[in-house]
């Protein structure tokens, strides 16, 4: 091969991005400045989620639930409906981290388990509405990923702006699974 074509082909292979490379989030990974957690306080109905293996089960109708400790910890209630039409409830803690209201981490294992760190999960709201309508939860792996509403079905305008803005941040929305809403019991 003549000695120009090889520079052109190299100094082309050498500037082409590589296949399957990973691209740089266009907006940074962080959580929101703050939360009031007495305004948070209260059910959220998730609207999609990244896969994992706890809701492994969840078929439909997935809710948490936070209520503030007079600790500072705040206690978590997740509900799910599973393939049979049952419910399933798990009980957790959570705590903020670095003492930012937006920065938490929850554990659902027994209380005697908590000096364990690998029993506590990162819990980043990342996206919040002024009047906590809605918000977002994300993890600093990008694990993680919960759309919430305070309302079985958040407006399809807002889930469209906030799985954009989880895509900047460079989760992988593609990934994500609704959540739908049923009848509660």
């Amino acid at each position: 091969m003549p000695l120009p074509i090889a520079r052109l082909l190299l100094a082309a292979a050498l500037s082409a991005p590589a296949v399957g490379a990973a691209q740089t989030p266009a907006l940074p990974n962080t959580p929101v400045p703050a939360v009031d957690l007495q305004r948070y306080a209260g059910t959220w109905y998730e609207q999609a989620h990244l896969p994992m293996f706890f809701q492994r089960k969840c078929v439909a109708d997935t809710t948490a639930h936070y209520t503030p400790n007079p600790d500072g910890t705040v206690a978590v209630r997740n509900r799910c409906r599973t393939r049979d039409g049952t419910f399933n409830e798990a009980d957790g803690v959570a705590r903020m981290v670095d003492g930012r209201s937006s920065t938490l981490e929850v554990r659902f294992a027994p209380r005697w388990l908590s000096w364990l760190p690998a029993v506590w999960g990162d819990y980043w709201v990342i996206a919040l509405d002024d009047d906590y309508r809605w918000a977002m939860v994300g993890s600093p792996t990008r694990k993680y990923l919960w759309i919430l509403s305070r309302t079985p079905q958040l407006d399809p305008d807002v889930r469209t702006r906030l799985v954009e803005q989880a895509r900047a941040m460079g989760y992988p929305v593609a990934e994500l699974v609704d959540t739908p809403q049923r009848a509660q019991d």
